[in-house]
């Protein structure tokens, strides 16, 4: 990575941190505005023509925030499917609709249930016939513990209309969209564990038992120093997978598994010890730590469970 890549980067962070800090709920347009949405758009379709890598970094700082935001399914999951469709008029039509804001756009992958921003997006798109299609579709809200998510599930009537073919092997389109969401939600959950770490330190310094910071305690200590060695497994997995997902590698579902299985298991981990050594503040609604721990939670089952994508991996070695 060059220092001016580096430094881009950096200042894509600090500028969407700062966003979201002001703020946790993040609409629709104001993404449009910040060109979020567009990132991975063609420059001449209106987007900013980068890669997953910048989408992830977004994906990430939203997880640090624990942004209620529509990004996942209406930015990343919409421009990943649409992007991965044979070139044509269509096609382009529905970039630019998403890069401009004119439309809010779902794709429902298989299965259709617990479809991210499907619940009041303009076009719901429909995995169907080795491409999408866009059927008469009927949302129906699914609630989750996760309150800053809004998942649906979708039901599709029978489609015979238009469907925009996928430019590769439709099989391999698919799993590439799967590995894509994987990753998304992993960048999520190593911002969230970022953050309950900070957050955790911050407090332990501050508050006092003994006359002492709580922090002083080597008890404190271990655990603070078992949630950062986590976390830097979790960066490490997660870089790897955002490379292999941008540069399009065909091994990209093995670093997809590794990075989702245990960036977003720790997550789970690294905030319930978050909440414990918050102590009994951290069980209160004040805290706002339970935001993150329902989020993390949700994370972990949302596109493949740990143990799932582990036996994936294990297949390699059967």
């Amino acid at each position: 990575m060059t220092t001016e890549f580096a430094e881009f980067h950096d200042e894509l962070r600090s500028v969407a941190g700062d966003l979201l800090g002001k703020d946790r709920e993040v609409d629709w347009p104001t993404l449009v505005e910040a060109g979020w949405v567009g990132l991975e758009v063609p420059e001449h379709l209106g987007g900013a023509g980068a890669t997953f890598s910048e989408t992830a970094i977004i994906c990430q700082e939203i997880g640090r925030a624990a942004g209620a935001t529509s990004y996942l399914g209406s930015a990343v999951l919409a421009v990943g499917a649409v992007n991965a469709l044979q070139p044509g008029d269509a096609r382009d039509e529905l970039l630019r609709d998403i890069a401009s804001g004119a439309a809010r756009v779902a794709v429902a992958l298989e299965p259709y249930d617990f479809v991210p921003d499907a619940e009041g997006a303009d076009r719901v798109l429909v995995v169907v016939d080795g491409g999408v299609g866009e059927p008469a579709v009927s949302v129906t809200a699914q609630p989750v513990l996760d309150e800053t998510r809004r998942l649906a599930t979708v039901s599709a009537a029978g489609h015979d209309g238009e469907v925009l073919r996928f430019a590769e092997n439709p099989e391999a389109a698919l799993a590439r969209l799967h590995d894509r969401a994987a990753v998304a939600v992993a960048c999520d959950s190593l911002g969230l564990s970022e953050a309950m770490l900070t957050a955790t330190v911050d407090y332990a310094t501050v508050r006092q038992q003994f006359g002492r910071p709580i922090g002083s305690f080597q008890a404190v200590k271990h655990a603070c120093a078992d949630m950062l060695v986590s976390i830097a497994v979790s960066r490490q997995l997660v870089a790897a997978a955002v490379q292999a997902i941008a540069g399009n590698d065909p091994d990209a579902g093995v670093a997809a598994a590794m990075a989702k299985s245990h960036a977003c298991g720790a997550a789970v981990d690294i905030v319930g010890k978050a909440m414990q050594l918050h102590g009994g503040i951290g069980y209160t609604w004040e805290s706002g730590v339970h935001f993150y721990l329902k989020r993390a939670a949700l994370n972990r089952s949302l596109f493949g469970s740990p143990a799932a994508h582990r036996r994936q991996l294990a297949k390699r070695y059967q």
